[in-house]
C-alpha cells in the first residue's frame, strides 16, 4: 500500500442539510496528506450541496441514489463511484475528528493482510458525550457473534476497494428496510479475518430522539429474521442468539404484541438470563413501562435499544 493511498468517503444522506455540511466539512478537513475524495449521494431527494473551491488534496461529488430506495442502496451507489484505494463512511450526522483517516491508515499499513479498520466514538445524546472504545485491537468473528461491538459504527469503517468489491462485497439491500445492515457486513467482513481498531474515540456519533428505525417495529422484526437465516452461525453463540431473540421479543412487545413477545423473551432469557432487551420487553408487554421512557433513559446513558 502507498504510504499515503487515497481515500473515497461515502455518506449517504435525506433531508438533512445542516448535519451534512458539518459531516461534510469534518471529511474534507483531516489532517491526511493523502487525496480524500467525498462522495455525497442523495437519497430520494435532488443532489444539493454548495460548496467554495476545493483547495489541494480533496475531492467532493454528489449523485442521486441509483440503486434501491434506502441506505444500503445510496451507499453502494457511492461505492460503485470511488476511485480510492480504501473507501471509508460516514453517516450524515455523524463527524470526524481530524485525526481520524491519518490513524487508521497508519493502522492498515502495519498489517497488509488486514482489510478493514474502526475506531472509537464518541456518543453525543442528550447533551451529553460518551466516549466509547472498541474492546480489543483486532475484532474477530466470535466476538461479532456474540456481541454488536457497537464501537464499531459504520462512521468509523474504513475498508480496501479491492476487498470490498471482491471479497466482502456491497452492503446488502435486500435486509428488510436497511436495518442492521452495517452489522450484517460487518459479519461477512470478519469472515475474511481480523477487523482492526484504533482504540481511540474518533467519530462523533449523533444520536437522535427518534431515528428512522424508532417507530419501525415490524421492519425491525422482519430484519432480525433475515438476519439469523442468512448468517446461521449466530445459532451457534448462545449469547449472540440471545441479543437477536431479545430484540425480537422488543419489537414485539412496542407493537402491541404481548403474547409474542413474551415467547421470544423467554427464548433469549433462556440463553441468557441476564439479556436487558428481553427484560424490558417483558415490562413493556404488561404495560408496566413505556418503550418511549425506555428509550429515553437508554438514550441518556449513550445506549441504544
Amino acid at each position: 500500500m502507498k504510504p499515503f493511498p487515497a481515500v473515497s468517503v461515502v455518506v449517504a444522506t435525506r433531508h438533512r442539510p445542516e448535519l451534512l455540511r458539518r459531516a461534510v466539512s469534518s471529511i474534507l478537513g483531516q489532517d491526511y496528506p493523502g487525496v480524500v475524495e467525498c462522495v455525497v449521494v442523495f437519497d430520494q431527494s435532488e443532489p444539493e450541496l454548495g460548496w467554495g473551491e476545493l483547495e489541494g488534496q480533496r475531492r467532493l461529488r454528489c449523485t442521486s441514489n441509483r440503486r434501491s430506495p434506502g441506505l444500503a442502496g445510496a451507499r453502494n451507489t457511492g461505492v460503485m463511484l470511488t476511485e480510492g484505494e480504501l473507501v471509508a463512511f460516514c453517516d450524515d450526522d455523524d463527524a470526524w475528528l481530524p485525526t481520524k483517516l491519518s490513524e487508521q491508515v497508519a493502522r492498515l499499513s502495519e498489517d497488509p493482510e488486514a482489510a478493514v479498520a474502526g475506531c472509537g466514538i464518541l456518543i453525543e445524546s442528550e447533551g451529553r458525550t460518551h466516549p466509547r472504545v472498541p474492546p480489543t485491537d483486532r475484532i474477530v468473528l466470535g466476538q461479532l457473534l456474540r456481541s454488536r461491538v457497537m464501537e464499531l459504527h459504520p462512521s468509523t469503517l474504513l475498508v480496501r476497494r479491492r476487498a470490498l468489491l471482491n471479497g466482502i462485497g456491497l452492503v446488502d439491500e435486500a435486509i428488510p428496510g436497511s436495518y442492521a445492515e452495517d452489522y450484517e457486513w460487518l459479519l461477512r467482513a470478519a469472515r475474511t479475518g481480523p477487523i482492526l481498531a484504533v482504540r481511540k474515540p474518533l467519530v462523533r456519533v449523533r444520536w437522535h430522539p427518534h431515528s428512522y428505525f424508532s417507530e419501525q417495529w415490524q421492519t425491525i422484526i422482519a430484519a432480525c429474521r433475515y438476519l439469523l437465516d442468512k448468517h446461521p452461525e449466530l445459532r451457534s453463540e448462545p449469547r449472540g442468539l440471545a441479543r437477536v431473540y431479545g430484540k425480537l421479543a422488543l419489537a414485539h412487545a412496542a407493537s402491541g404484541q404481548g403474547r409474542a413477545a413474551r415467547r421470544w423473551g423467554r427464548r433469549s432469557l433462556a440463553l441468557d438470563p441476564w439479556n436487558r432487551h428481553a427484560w424490558v420487553a417483558w415490562l413493556v408487554s404488561l404495560r408496566l413501562v413505556r418503550v418511549e421512557t425506555v428509550r429515553r433513559v437508554a438514550s441518556r446513558a449513550g445506549r441504544g435499544l
